[in-house]
């Protein structure tokens, strides 16, 4: 196939007949020889509001290939890098275990059954169907249960988020993360959208049908289902003990991959006792901040605003302040809703989501401040969990102890004054919120950062720091505090059979990095299987 880069088409032009005629031109051939067309990247050119355009990079295949390339301005397409996991040479004595069952434990355990590994998944939160209804309970009557919800249970984080699947990794493992989310149900057009998303809906039932394959190869998943402590010796991993339900448990296993998430402090706290090697590693903290989507929509696409083949409006900004800190969004939700987040009684937490269609009201993304160990309160290895946790504990109790989030307009907030209202933004987040001083809770590090930031992330995208605008806090879940230390082969410091992996371990960093991460750990493991 021959491979042509930067087609462009209007918003009024985009459709398949317009893209081929457009491939023909650039061939020197009439539409009728171009036997096949397949998009490989479509991306949107809005630096010019009157002239938006979409561009395109397609492979084609015709007769003479390698004759046009030669005279055209196209090149033969590169054969595709195809991802393989590794055939095992024999069966391990004892059956893999797989704690957690998001993005990493989920491709793990995939890769393990495919193998004919027959992995056993434990998952502290519940399927997907019964997770949407805890979700559910926490926004709109404020109940949460600390064992499922926005982050815990299957699918991990990211699926109450916007399926977001964005990644700078690259590789041959991200391409077969994409291709396998759309064999158990994803759109094709994630396989070449530039900003690829699932969206929520969608991404529920990806994630099912993904487990029914598993199940179907002889895997096991249980649900409700923690790993509460390691069984070691000189070192060695030798079991698991569990807690469910059903009580305490213990299983007998020399090979376990950790794919607990970022929110699973408990597992931490427990793994700095058992002698896991960590260290706590730079993350981010901030707030979530609320616009019009048709604003949105307006500043980035001008004229075109709302036309179907661009959809809604999205943006990624950053700024660096006079002394390093980095201000910046992130997972950036069109036409969605800010949710609860919590998984701990007592402390508040915000997320973004949106639905597949991204039809709602307002756009929402995480607007966040870069914090480094040494600005940490406490110095050990959990510091920044443990300053995570104090944060959430300080918005709970600001907006009112009831799971209510603190929030504050951006014009009361860049002026030190206390909201007391709406204007034109209303908030989305639910179970409700408290209008006030966010600096009640929030530390000086993070308010500071965001007022300095704010005006110059203005200058880039105008009209992000409208007064309106809403900031609800805090957002304290963006990435892991912590990594845990492990070695060539992939396997813990301090602790053999033990494989941590995915974002939780502080390797990864969004659903594709955190499932790559986890099918080269499963791939380490089988190579060594004999």
């Amino acid at each position: 196939m021959l491979r042509l880069r930067n087609l462009t088409l209007s918003p009024e032009e985009d459709r398949p007949e317009k893209l081929k005629k457009l491939a023909g031109e650039a061939l020197g051939l009439p539409p009728s020889e171009i036997r096949e067309l397949r998009i490989v990247r479509r991306s949107i050119d809005a630096r010019k509001k009157d002239r938006v355009k979409l561009l395109y990079t397609v492979d084609v295949s015709v007769e003479e290939e390698d004759a046009l390339a030669e005279n055209v301005s196209a090149e033969l397409a590169a054969p595709e890098d195809a991802f393989r996991m590794p055939e095992p040479k024999g069966l391990p004595g004892q059956r893999p275990v797989v704690a957690g069952f998001g993005p990493a434990g989920m491709f793990i355990a995939l890769a393990l059954a495919e193998a004919g590994l027959r992995p056993l998944v434990l998952e502290r939160g519940l399927p997907v169907e019964q997770r949407r209804e805890k979700v559910r309970l926490l926004r709109e009557t404020g109940v949460l249960d600390p064992e499922c919800n926005v982050q815990f249970g299957e699918g991990g984080a990211g699926t109450f988020s916007d399926g977001k699947l964005n990644t700078g990794i690259g590789g041959s493992e991200a391409a077969y993360v994409l291709r396998r989310l759309v064999d158990f149900g994803a759109k094709q057009r994630i396989l070449w959208d530039a900003a690829p998303h699932v969206g929520t809906d969608v991404l529920a039932q990806v994630v099912a049908n993904l487990r029914r394959h598993i199940q179907s190869l002889g895997g096991e998943i249980r649900f409700g289902c923690r790993v509460a402590d390691l069984i070691l010796r000189d070192g060695v991993l030798m079991g698991v003990r569990t807690e469910s339900v059903d009580g305490m448990g213990e299983i007998d296993c020399d090979t376990l991959f950790l794919a607990v998430g970022h929110s699973a402090r408990d597992t931490f706290e427990m793994l700095l006792r058992r002698g896991a090697a960590m260290e706590p590693k730079p993350f981010a903290m901030g707030v979530r901040i609320e616009h019009l989507q048709e604003r949105i929509d307006r500043i980035q696409y001008g004229r075109y605003a709302g036309h179907p083949s661009l959809g809604a409006a999205s943006y990624k900004l950053a700024v660096h302040l006079p002394d390093g800190t980095g201000v910046y969004t992130f997972c950036m939700c069109p036409g969605g809703y800010v949710m609860a987040a919590a998984s701990e009684e007592g402390g508040v937490v915000t997320n973004g989501m949106s639905y597949s269609g991204r039809a709602g009201k307002n756009a929402n993304s995480a607007l966040l401040v870069s914090l480094k160990p040494e600005q940490f309160p406490e110095k050990d290895p959990l510091g920044g969990m443990r300053w995570q946790r104090s944060l959430e504990k300080r918005a709970f109790a600001s907006g009112g102890g009831s799971y209510a989030a603190p929030v504050q307009t951006v014009g009361d907030f860049l002026d030190r004054r206390p909201s007391t209202g709406p204007g034109s933004v209303v908030p989305t987040y639910l179970p409700g919120v408290r209008y006030g001083d966010l600096d009640r809770s929030l530390p000086s590090v993070i308010t500071d950062s965001l007022r300095a930031g704010l005006p110059l992330l203005d200058r880039k995208l105008k009209g992000f720091a409208d007064p309106q605008a809403i900031l609800t806090a805090p957002e304290t879940r963006s990435s892991s505090p912590v990594r845990l230390l492990r070695l060539e082969d992939r396997q813990a410091v301090g602790i053999r059979g033990l494989y941590p992996c995915g974002e939780g371990a502080g390797w990864a960093g969004g659903i594709v990095s955190a499932a790559a991460d986890g099918l080269r750990s499963a791939a380490a493991y089988l190579k060594k299987l004999k």
